[in-house]
């Protein structure tokens, strides 16, 4: 299982999950209403043959999945991800705060 933390910074949240044996291509982030989703698959086959018999043939497949709740809301035209060495970031800007209950004046 990958680690990750959710740092709080003053105007984003930041993710940063270790996810060694994966590519780019093998990651899947979304957002839904509070909630991150951090899918990674990947699968690999090595073969190796003497004189037209396999003397070893191996299939790994990994997958990883993790669903993070937001403390807050965030603006999710604004995210963004990288992936560099293993480490997936993920910077989720926060949404202007909603008043709740505001009263709307009737003309």
């Amino acid at each position: 299982m990958p680690s990750e933390d959710l740092e709080n910074r003053d105007d984003e949240f930041v993710l940063t999950a270790d996810l060694p044996g994966f590519e780019k291509d093998d990651i899947d982030v979304r957002v839904t209403d509070r909630t991150l989703r951090l899918e990674a698959e990947n699968a690999e086959e090595t073969e190796e043959e003497e004189e037209g018999e396999y003397v070893r043939r191996e299939r790994h497949r990994a997958s990883v999945a993790r669903s993070i709740s937001l403390p807050e809301a965030v603006e999710a035209d604004d995210i963004s991800a990288t992936f560099n060495n293993g480490v997936l970031t993920v910077r989720l800007p926060r949404s202007e705060p909603v008043t709740p209950g505001k009263q709307i004046e009737i003309s």
